[in-house]
């Protein structure tokens, strides 16, 4: 079997503002396509123009040979490594991975020798946060009181989640999410109007669903990590499942840790070993953030593999379409150590369209796939269809 064409598919997921999907497809002469789903928006242009270059080099080679071509690449763009090359890597890997689970007819994580678990525990992410500008696209209420965000709260218990993740949102019309970490200003304060929401929102939701839910808040980049120290300890005690942070120096996060009750999740912007080790020399987060699609599996499995020696779980970074989830679940599958797992529920009405097979979940906990490759597969006409504009 040889490699005879690699293409992508960029799809809009509906919101406002619109975010791209990205699906890479690998053509075979044996009549195989790998498929995955990869990168993060606002690299649309660039991110398809790298997996066109890379992958030129792998026209008329043997596609299961994942590993050698991984480091092949990786070496060939070593003068400007991680970032969206990383992530344009990930997406030929992850599509090679899922032609070498077909081409032997195994899931990926047989490959991995697995799979360790038969379901995945997983949290419903982004609650309330993507209702505040997408509430129509939904079909539910505006977000313009804090019993809103309480009513949203109590859907996951109802819909058997036991633990949910939100970001700090100022409910209104229109409401709105925390953005400051992106569109500024970039001082990253925790200003005393920032603390005080942060306590209203989670007060309010604590009291919705009761002790028993888990609640994670997700900074993100939005605060220098003393400044989260002052959400953090305005919030203990609403007992948090974790305080989730963006962060880019392990000293800093690790000063963070030192000085909250809450578990700290991090590292969803890291990319391989090589980045997370001085974290986790540190011991600098409780919880390690894994994103399969920014990094590609075989660095996730590495990662996941060395935060094992150092006593850590990971919990992959999981918020586009159901290949992404496909992808996320088999990671789980082929490692010991995982908290949780990252799904969205709540996303454009037409996502479902997009795939040959859906994740099945009950009670909180997905399936692990069974079916070769993923488990699951792009439909191309759809992505088509759903194609993104820009």
């Amino acid at each position: 079997m040889k490699i005879t064409g690699v293409e992508t598919f960029v799809v809009s997921n509906g919101f406002t503002p619109p975010r791209a999907w990205h699906f890479c497809a690998i053509r075979t002469d044996a009549g195989l396509t790998g498929y995955s789903e990869f990168g993060s928006d606002g690299l649309t242009h660039g991110l398809v123009g790298l997996v066109k270059d890379l992958g030129e080099r792998l026209i008329g080679k043997d596609p299961t040979a994942v590993e050698k071509h991984y480091l092949d690449l990786y070496r060939a763009v070593r003068q400007a490594p991680y970032g969206a090359t990383q992530q344009a890597i990930a997406g030929i890997e992850l599509a090679l991975w899922d032609l070498a689970g077909k081409a032997l007819n195994v899931p990926v994580s047989k490959l991995m020798g697995g799979p360790h678990r038969e379901s995945q525990w997983v949290y419903w992410s982004h609650l309330a946060t993507y209702r505040a500008n997408n509430w129509k696209l939904f079909g539910v209420k505006p977000l313009r009181s804090l019993q809103d965000l309480a009513d949203a709260a109590k859907e996951a218990p109802a819909r058997g989640y036991t633990v949910f993740k939100t970001n700090i949102i100022w409910p209104g019309d229109p409401a709105r999410a925390i953005s400051q970490g992106r569109l500024g200003p970039h001082d990253q304060v925790a200003t005393r109007d920032i603390v005080n929401q942060a306590v209203a929102q989670i007060s309010a939701l604590r009291a919705a669903v009761g002790p028993e839910i888990g609640i994670c808040l997700d900074i993100n980049v939005n605060f220098k990590p003393s400044e989260a120290i002052r959400v953090g300890r305005a919030l203990e005690p609403y007992d948090l499942f974790w305080l989730e942070i963006d962060n880019q120096d392990p000293h800093a996060l690790a000063q963070l840790k030192s000085s909250v009750r809450a578990p700290i999740c991090s590292g969803e912007q890291l990319q391989t070993m090589r980045q997370y080790r001085p974290y986790f020399e540190l011991h600098a987060m409780d919880v390690v953030k894994v994103d399969v699609q920014w990094q590609g599996f075989s660095a996730a499995k590495k990662v996941a593999d060395l935060a094992e020696t150092y006593e850590l779980n990971i919990a992959p970074h999981n918020y586009n379409g159901h290949l992404s989830t496909f992808q996320s679940l088999n990671l789980c599958a082929s490692v010991s150590n995982v908290r949780i797992m990252e799904s969205d529920p709540e996303q454009t009405p037409y996502r479902d369209e997009l795939f040959t097979a859906l994740p099945e979940i009950k009670d909180g906990r997905m399936k692990i796939p069974t079916a070769p490759g993923w488990g699951t597969e792009l439909n191309e006409k759809a992505a088509k269809k759903y194609a993104w504009p820009g």
